[in-house]
């Protein structure tokens, strides 16, 4: 089949026309073009994402790039090419794999064939990609996107050889293209805020908006239109004092630009990398930061600049300051004030106070490494420095009530002197109730259940009990309040269970029946 040319002259012509509103089929009779031509040119308009008065406004050179004059299919040269076309949709999805180099590889085998814009336009028509969208103008400052590779790089392990898959996080600030890479252990919501903190201050500023993809970690609930951040990363974006904005689900388009930024990541970075072995994610990380700093170095070639100096140039200086510290994720449980006025956390194994008058009441309890907070609808109501130790009770004296301040002298003396009142028994057993745990701070509640029963036996009776109970293999409060409430240290303490006696009986024959 010819090829028909179209000439530059019929391309402006077509764009006066459709800048005046005229229709396709319109242009077809005032222009004498086929309508298959028409449409072609004007998905092309609208493809380049520029209005028909600035295509207007460009000379014919700018023109004949953007449109190139050839507009029919040579059917010889289209059936060879497209026989390649499922070879080729094969070979994108091997990391490092460009459209430019397989035209390289067709024009080995083919040198009279399509050039690179011609063998584009063939393919992308093939995939049916072809869609109209608008050009986004990034602002400088405006925004980070985030997002990991769909690739993983590998770790080995040096004992056993075992390899392990590990994610890599990529940042982009789009009006710069200047680029983070790190590997991390998952996509989990730890390991997500620590790569978005080392991000912002390898950017050394805060954007306005932080651009992340409808991660888990990321986001609790997703929506096209308002998805629900958790409250981990919402914490991050007040303390840098920035705002999140995740990407609308099913919807690459909103993040295009880090999708082309991975794809030169997997040529640049990936590629490099996967000839080499690493034993630790420390070791694979400088690797891939030396890496990372030839490729924002590196010269590209349609703006003749760096990604680095483009950033120092225009992006850098519309950056937020920093603030004095980085963002430590917080969690967030829920949890019930007890009697005593203070709350568990499970975390830890351990116990802290917040003011008596919340007593009975479901509390959010917020920590971090350093610190426990407690929140009773959004206010907060008590702060502690965090404890680690199991079973530590953490409380402030203005916290409890007059009837409460009893519990703070707690402390493994105070039971066992205060059991010694009871009797030397009951001092013994509390020693052994306490030693028992783990820690002496987790049997505190049975202590002071087992003393509190001479309330209602009195010590004599609870001293026996503990003397019975002694040599048992374990030491609670419920086996104490067995032995009492089924009265068997009275039945222990009768004269008639300290010694063997049977009574005088008719048919008892006695000693003498046997001599």
């Amino acid at each position: 089949m010819a090829a028909k040319k179209v000439d530059i002259m019929d391309i402006r012509q077509l764009l006066l026309l459709k800048a005046k509103g005229e229709s396709n089929r319109s242009c077809e009779k005032l222009l004498g073009m086929h309508r298959n031509t028409i449409n072609h040119y004007v998905r092309l308009f609208g493809c380049s994402g520029m209005t028909y008065e600035v295509l207007l406004g460009q000379d014919d050179k700018s023109l004949n790039e953007l449109f190139p004059e050839s507009v029919s299919v040579d059917a010889n040269r289209y059936k060879v090419l497209s026989g390649y076309f499922t070879y080729f949709e094969k070979e994108l999805t091997k990391p490092g794999c460009t459209r430019q180099t397989l035209w390289q590889e067709y024009l080995q085998k083919h040198p009279d064939g399509y050039g690179h814009s011609q063998f584009n336009e063939h393919f992308a028509r093939w995939r049916d990609r072809v869609k109209c969208s608008g050009k986004l103008v990034h602002k400088a400052g405006d925004k980070v996107y985030f997002d990991y590779t769909g690739k993983k790089l590998h770790l080995t392990d040096k004992q056993t050889g075992e390899i392990t898959e590990v994610e890599v996080f990529v940042g982009i600030l789009p009006a710069s293209h200047y680029t983070y890479v790190e590997a991390s252990k998952s996509q989990k919501k730890e390991d997500f805020i620590c790569s978005v903190n080392r991000c912002l201050y390898y950017f050394g500023g805060v954007p306005r908006s932080l651009v992340t993809d409808n991660l888990k970690s990321a986001v609790s609930k997703s929506s096209k239109y308002e998805p629900i951040l958790n409250k981990s990363l919402r914490a991050l974006a007040v303390h840098y004092q920035t705002s999140i904005n995740p990407t609308r689900a099913f919807s690459p388009q909103d993040k295009a630009l880090v999708e082309g930024a991975v794809r030169l990541v997997y040529q640049r970075i990936f590629y490099p990398l996967s000839k080499m072995t690493f034993f630790s994610i420390e070791q694979l990380n400088r690797a891939i930061w030396e890496k990372l700093e030839v490729y924002n170095d590196y010269l590209m070639k349609q703006l003749e600049t760096s990604r680095r100096k483009q950033f120092l140039d225009i992006e850098k200086p519309y950056l937020s300051p920093l603030p004095s510290h980085t963002y430590e994720i917080r969690e967030y449980k829920k949890a019930k004030v007890q009697k005593m006025g203070f709350v568990y956390l499970h975390e830890d194994k351990n116990y802290y106070s917040v003011p008596y008058r919340y007593i009975g009441v479901t509390v959010e309890v917020q920590y971090n490494s350093d610190e426990v907070e407690v929140y009773y609808k959004s206010q907060r109501i008590a702060t502690h420095k965090r404890n680690y130790r199991k079973g530590a009770y953490t409380n402030k004296e203005e916290h409890l009530s007059s009837s409460h301040k009893f519990y703070q002298g707690w402390s493994p003396d105070f039971f066992l002197n205060w059991a010694g009142k009871s009797g030397p028994h009951v001092e013994a057993y509390i020693g052994k109730l306490l030693h028992q745990a783990d820690y002496p701070e987790i049997a505190y509640k049975q202590c002071l259940g087992v003393i509190n029963l001479k309330s209602v036996h009195t010590d004599q009776r609870l001293d026996n009990a503990c003397r019975m109970a002694l040599n048992q293999p374990r030491y609670g409060y419920h086996i104490i309040k067995n032995i009492l409430e089924n009265k068997m240290d009275i039945k222990d303490t009768s004269p008639q269970s300290t010694e063997l006696h049977i009574g005088d009986h008719n048919n008892i024959r006695g000693a003498g029946f046997y001599n």
